[in-house]
């Protein structure tokens, strides 16, 4: 197990971004060289190809530390395909000159293209609760991260106006 800002967390759930080397450490010990790592004032967007998935070419993801959210979008590898919308993950983001470190809090938000939004990964998260991989404080986070990004969303009737709601101006 790793330390990690006074809490027990499985190293699974630490990633580390070093922006300057543009690659991506996961807590799996894989490092990814990213397509694109790019600093805008309200976020850091990452991009990678995805070789091995048969269906999605590349991944991009939005690390929102003012939000607490990691927002994932996958690319379709046919210009004919429909995208598959938007997965908004409650996460710790901390940054420094260097590095973003996230860790993953492990509910999430499904928001398809068209329909309604759906909590995500409800069970993965409650047994981390259960079994002590997050503290009550981050589970209280993650629901509450979570509940506010539905209700702000169903406001705002889809991610894009929620996000320029909130400031962030996406080029997807």
């Amino acid at each position: 197990m790793v330390e990690f800002v006074g809490s027990v967390i499985t190293p699974q759930h630490v990633e580390v971004v070093d922006v300057a080397s543009g690659q991506r450490h996961l807590g799996s010990g894989i490092t990814q060289q990213l397509d694109d790592c790019r600093l805008e004032r309200w976020g850091l967007c990452l991009e990678c190809g995805t070789p091995d998935d048969p269906v999605h070419g590349s991944e991009v993801t939005w690390l929102l530390p003012d939000l607490g959210l990691r927002l994932t979008r996958y690319r379709p590898r046919s210009r004919h395909a429909r995208p598959d919308g938007s997965l908004l993950t409650a996460a710790r983001i901390e940054r420094d000159a260097r590095s973003w470190i996230t860790t993953d809090l492990l509910l999430g938000l499904e928001v398809p293209e068209h329909g309604p939004s759906r909590i995500v990964n409800s069970e993965k998260f409650a047994a981390a609760v259960s079994d002590g991989m997050l503290t009550l404080e981050e589970a209280d986070l993650a629901v509450c991260t979570v509940h506010r990004i539905y209700e702000e969303i169903r406001l705002h009737r889809d991610v894009e106006q929620w996000l320029a709601y909130r400031g962030v101006f996406t080029a997807w």
